[in-house]
């Protein structure tokens, strides 16, 4: 059910501000005359809404998985400083987005009486500053309600070691602690997604002693949480399959409740429905299922005819929802947590086998896999096909160092990183300062 989403008409109006951390809450004249503060926690799950497709665009056209075909928009290919052409479409509305659900979350940490309503809010503003230092490195961080529009020191970009240490891996660790998983069902936070995001950002560190306790909990404690990998892959997808066994966490979305994003969403870009690149799907992609024959992966997510992907189907489109974690992405993350910990080929391999068995594919030998070296190239191959136009693998290629070697060029690691919204430097009058490269 969407109903998740049926926000108050009011908490949608935004007043009118300098820059995306100025705005007051977008609902109220005063904060502090609320004594419920749920609707305000919805409003920070609607606006996560406004990252999905930006996201999804940088996950998988940046990287070898779809490309562009219409100038500027190209430049996602190009690895230089144009990149700034495309603020309107996805860097702006990404920032906005996320920046606004975590000024919702900060109203719910600081007033909501509900214990869970906070730890939602928690997990939330922990979700949204991952995928903020993910894109742009380091960014500000506002983690008041009512932030004064005369503090500039909210504006200047924190270190991205420190706003892990500080926010992000705090906040997912009190999530943890008050969340039940009784809202898998219903699109909330729960305890085991709160644990998946946190193994995930430990991951994205490289802290693999970290990451095993959280990524094992989840992949061991899946089927008593009632998540459990889809026996057919095509069924995790598509309208009809929204919050399937194997959906830890997703952003719901409803075509009957306007989303502030104003362009293609992500399955149209994917399906080459946008007249930017009407043949996303990237020949480097094909090529790696050429390499897993009768892998039946291929033909959910790829469809060399139209050279787009048919992974999630047009007649759904605005009701698709978008899948921030699933199982098979924890599972595969656990394996490559294992491999850098040193456990055998034999050990981590293993949790492969339920994935590839879906796939029609036979488990990996791990006679033959037998080095840790063999095995990293395994699990990241199998998260390319797994992952494939789920937003992953732009983000997979920076945190294991594999650019270069994947996307067969050298390419200035300024751009692993994507620009600062032009309109926030400006806006800020220079406090917030352009990534290099840009």
């Amino acid at each position: 059910m969407k109903s998740l989403y049926i926000i108050l008409g009011s908490l949608l109006m935004l007043t009118a501000c300098d820059n995306d951390l100025d705005q007051s809450p977008p609902n109220i004249a005063s904060s502090s005359s609320l004594t419920d503060y749920e609707q305000v926690l919805n409003a920070a799950y609607f606006y996560q809404h406004g990252s999905v497709t930006p996201l999804a665009v940088m996950g998988d056209f940046r990287a070898d998985n779809a490309i562009m075909q219409e100038p500027p928009f190209t430049e996602f290919d190009m690895f230089g400083p144009n990149l700034t052409a495309m603020e309107d479409q996805f860097f702006g509305p990404f920032y906005t987005a996320l920046y606004k659900s975590i000024l919702s979350a900060n109203n719910v940490i600081e007033n909501s009486t509900r214990a869970t309503d906070v730890a939602e809010a928690k997990f939330l503003r922990g979700l949204s500053y991952f995928k903020l230092v993910r894109v742009f490195g380091d960014v500000p961080v506002n983690l008041s309600g009512s932030p004064s529009v005369t503090d500039e020191s909210i504006l200047v970009r924190q270190p991205v070691g420190a706003i892990y240490d500080n926010v992000i891996i705090p906040d997912l660790e009190d999530a943890i602690a008050a969340l039940s998983n009784s809202g898998l069902t219903t699109g909330r936070a729960s305890k085991i997604a709160a644990q998946a995001l946190l193994g995930k950002v430990y991951v994205e560190r490289s802290d693999y002693a970290n990451a095993e306790p959280y990524l094992a909990a989840v992949a061991n404690g899946a089927a008593e949480a009632g998540v459990s990998l889809v026996a057919d892959y095509a069924n995790i997808f598509g309208v009809d399959n929204d919050m399937n066994s194997e959906i830890i966490f997703a952003t719901q979305i409803s075509g009957s409740i306007n989303d502030e994003y104003g362009f293609s969403e992500f399955w149209s870009w994917y399906g080459g429905l946008d007249t930017k690149s009407l043949e996303p799907l990237d020949p480097d992609l094909i090529a790696a299922y050429d390499a897993s024959p009768g892998d039946l992966r291929r033909d959910v997510n790829i469809d060399t005819a139209l050279m787009a992907s048919r992974k999630y189907p047009q007649t759904g489109g605005p009701d698709h929802d978008w899948i921030e974690i699933r199982l098979a992405d924890v599972i595969l993350l656990y394996a490559e947590t294992l491999n850098e910990l040193g456990s055998s080929p034999e050990e981590v391999l293993n949790l492969l086998d339920p994935i590839r068995t879906r796939a029609g594919l036979d488990p990996l030998d791990h006679t033959v896999l037998n080095t840790q070296e063999l095995v990293r190239q395994a699990i990241q191959d199998e998260r390319r096909l797994e992952l494939a136009f789920e937003g992953q693998r732009w983000f997979d290629l920076v945190r294991t160092g594999t650019v270069n070697e994947e996307m067969g060029q050298s390419i200035d690691s300024d751009y692993y990183l994507f620009p600062i919204p032009t309109s926030e430097v400006l806006a800020s009058f220079g406090v917030i300062t352009q990534n290099d490269g840009y």
